[in-house]
């Protein structure tokens, strides 16, 4: 993504391996790699640093960089973390050395989504009830062979798969919920799959089902008292694949298709945006804590076979 935008230069990677750092230096043209973070941020005039290592590595590598004082922005891949306390941790370092950390969820920025978070706005479709979701990528092959399916490095269902469609639950529902039930099926060491219902305030709902076992799919239909939302590639929006959001109400269906684009790109020149103009970034600090509340919850459900009770609503 950063190739592809003429107003930034990817000027050096990092990583604990020298082979995976020149392997990626290689593919994308990158001058110089580090095995060592400090020495990175020593030697190198950075302004965004995006943070890649997964969700159990992220927090201390992010929070090295908020309060190494060399760097003033950072990206970091989803999920955040993985507990919210951890979050929080995170938020709290960049907070505390005035930068400014957005977490990566690419779909928030694609036209398809912020066209549908534009319509419930004006009221298209009335007051919005309940949202159904799926998130289903197949792999024949789910043994702990890759960091998506070892239990050490943040692998299973949830946390590579479902976590798109709770963000994008509390998201649109724009607070968190009540109350968390969720079920999974085993894998050898992760979550093969999950389904989880979430209640929100006025008996509202979400229920969402992501995994590796199912066949592919990327369904939501956001439901309201005056029509739905509805797509069939909601949240891994293929660059070479047309978008699409149909919106039904009494008058009939609205068809909306969107030209293929890189959701990556998107992300980062809202970034951009955001240091230029000083406007906030679509994915709030809140949100991004909020969102690993939920996460932990949805283990604690696991755990228990039971409903867990979240706290207050949040903007």
């Amino acid at each position: 993504m950063c190739q592809q935008n003429d107003q930034t230069d990817l000027v050096a990677v990092c990583d604990v391996s020298q082979a995976a750092a020149d392997s990626f230096a290689q593919q994308f043209a990158v001058d110089r790699t580090y095995t060592v973070l400090e020495e990175m941020l020593d030697k190198e005039r950075i302004d965004i640093a995006i943070t890649c290592t997964g969700a159990v590595y992220q927090p201390a590598v992010a929070i090295q960089i908020a309060e190494s004082g060399r760097v003033k922005t950072l990206l970091c891949e989803k999920p955040l973390s993985q507990t919210a306390a951890d979050a929080e941790a995170l938020i709290a370092a960049c907070r505390n050395n005035g930068v400014l950390v957005a977490e990566g969820w690419k779909f928030r920025h694609h036209p398809q989504h912020l066209k549908a978070k534009q319509i419930i706005e004006a009221g298209g479709i009335g007051d919005v009830m309940h949202i159904l979701s799926t998130f289903y990528a197949r792999f024949e092959d789910r043994r702990p062979t890759t960091s998506r399916f070892i239990k050490s490095v943040g692998g299973g269902a949830v946390r590579w798969m479902g976590c798109y469609n709770l963000h994008h639950a509390l998201w649109i529902f724009g607070e968190e919920p009540e109350r968390v039930y969720a079920v999974k099926m085993p894998g050898v060491e992760v979550d093969d799959a999950a389904s989880v219902l979430l209640t929100f305030s006025g008996g509202r709902t979400a229920l969402i089902s992501a995994g590796h076992n199912s066949w592919d799919s990327e369904i939501a239909e956001i439901l309201g008292t005056s029509g739905l939302l509805r797509t069939d590639k909601a949240f891994g929006v293929d660059p070479q694949v047309m978008g699409d959001l149909e919106h039904h109400t009494v008058d009939g269906v609205a068809r909306y298709q969107f030209k293929p684009a890189d959701s990556f790109g998107l992300q980062l020149q809202h970034l951009l945006e955001c240091l230029e103009s000083d406007q906030p970034h679509r994915v709030t600090q809140e949100q991004s804590i909020a969102h690993m509340k939920v996460i932990d919850a949805v283990f604690e459900s696991f755990e228990s076979d039971k409903p867990v009770a979240l706290g207050s609503a949040h903007d």
